[in-house]
């Protein structure tokens, strides 16, 4: 059962569950990719063998298959994916960049380029957590950003198949090339490339413990959107909120992993109650009733503090994955939310929304990282590179503060270079 905790008695650094790599899980990991970095595909047969129970000849998933899979899911669907796409697109296509030119001062150009990342390796698991929406919300940002080769790693079944939804999803959202590998080997060849799989220049997407440690370890070689850890929600509700909707709210984020952090913070006690006892009710009716019931009574928490402005403190300062503001007029306090990953505003916008229809993306930063770090967007997928133009007369203009400034740092080739090019119009 959760547990009630009055916020005066709490440690705000133990409400939520913030995940730790373990030794055994960082040796795996690097022996991993020592062996595919050595062996390439040979490696991840092996692994996918050994992980998946699948003997897998070719890794690419043949047009055939996609198209199999396409026709295979309910056409429902499909109508579901295409319309979740058009929003997630609508939102993304604000997020694009442009390029920039300075030309204010005579004979000085400067300026700045966005360049999309030549390739971008998109993992999304498999099995009990096969997310087709993950493949939108990975996918279409990176498309938008004008990235030309969007590749795909998703570790198959036993049969050598990938998941039918992975499939049309990644259809839908225009995905070049897709691969049937996963876990810690699958980044490890988006990483460094093997005989089959290209290497990534941007690897993105969530992942188990060995997931997230195998990015973690090639990040320097390819760049990487975040180490993402377990699911977390943080609702904040006063006392006129609906006790079964914030239990809702709470379970469909304890559904998804044991780790999972379902947390409530509130001002009001007789809330607190009601949805402790609403999660009793709804829980036996879910279908991972197991893993819920798990992340509920290990890590869930309903928090009382004595005012709103105290709820809100606590929720800056865990700074959670997703934030439910479950109050009337949202907007009033939302410059008052610094730190969340998403945040979800009023009693009728559930996170649940956000996860597969309302466009905002879904990959979001975990475990505190959202003090300093983003949501997946856009900019993700693209890179900038900044020019410079200063004809003879520009430079004059600058060169003696340069070799100045150089000096002071004792870099004596940097001030020659700065004024070489004017010391013979100082001899004429």
């Amino acid at each position: 059962m959760i547990r009630i905790l009055n916020y005066s008695e709490t440690d705000i650094n133990d409400i939520f569950i913030r995940s730790t790599t373990t030794a055994n899980v960082r040796e795996t990991v690097e022996g991993i990719i020592a062996n595919v970095r050595e062996n390439g595909d040979a490696a991840l047969r092996e692994y996918t063998l050994k992980f998946d129970g699948a003997d897998i000849d070719s890794f690419a998933v043949s047009q055939e298959e996609i198209d199999e899979a396409f026709a295979a899911v309910p056409e429902r669907f499909i109508k579901v994916l295409e319309r979740a796409r058009d929003n997630i697109a609508a939102f993304h296509k604000k997020q694009v960049r442009s390029s920039f030119i300075i030309n204010d001062t005579k004979g000085v150009v400067l300026g700045q380029k966005i360049i999309p990342v030549d390739r971008a390796g998109l993992y999304v698991p498999g099995g009990t957590a096969a997310y087709p929406s993950t493949v939108l919300m990975d996918a279409i940002p990176a498309k938008i950003a004008g990235v030309k080769d969007v590749v795909m790693v998703t570790p198959p079944s036993k049969n050598g198949k990938v998941n039918p939804s992975i499939l049309a999803a990644a259809k839908v959202a225009g995905v070049d090339k897709i691969f049937k590998v996963g876990g810690a080997q699958a980044i490890a060849a988006l990483a460094y490339g093997t005989e089959s799989i290209p290497k990534a220049d941007k690897i993105v997407g969530p992942g188990n413990a060995y997931v997230a440690e195998a990015k973690k370890q090639v990040y320097g070689t390819v760049s990487i959107d975040m180490i993402a850890g377990p699911s977390e929600i943080l609702i904040v509700a006063d006392g006129k909120s609906n006790p079964a909707y914030v239990a809702a709210d709470l379970l469909s984020q304890a559904e998804h992993d044991k780790m999972a952090s379902a947390v409530l913070v509130t001002d009001s006690r007789a809330l607190a109650e009601k949805v402790r006892d609403e999660i009793e009710k709804q829980l036996p009716a879910l279908e991972r009733y197991e893993i819920a019931r798990a992340s509920i009574d290990t890590n869930g928490k309903i928090i009382v503090a004595d005012t709103l402005d105290a709820v809100l403190e606590i929720a800056n300062e865990i700074a959670p994955e997703h934030l439910e503001l479950c109050v009337d007029n949202p907007f009033d306090y939302l410059d008052s939310i610094r730190h969340a990953g998403s945040v979800f505003m009023g009693r009728y916008c559930p996170e649940a929304l956000g996860d597969y229809m309302a466009g905002p993306n879904h990959t979001l930063p975990t475990s505190g990282t959202a003090k300093f770090s983003s949501p997946l967007s856009v900019d993700d997928f693209v890179k900038k590179t900044q020019y410079s133009y200063f004809t003879k007369d520009a430079l004059a203009d600058l060169a003696y503060d340069v070799e100045y400034f150089a000096l002071r740092e004792g870099l004596t080739a940097h001030s020659k270079s700065a004024v070489i090019r004017l010391e013979d119009d100082k001899n004429e």
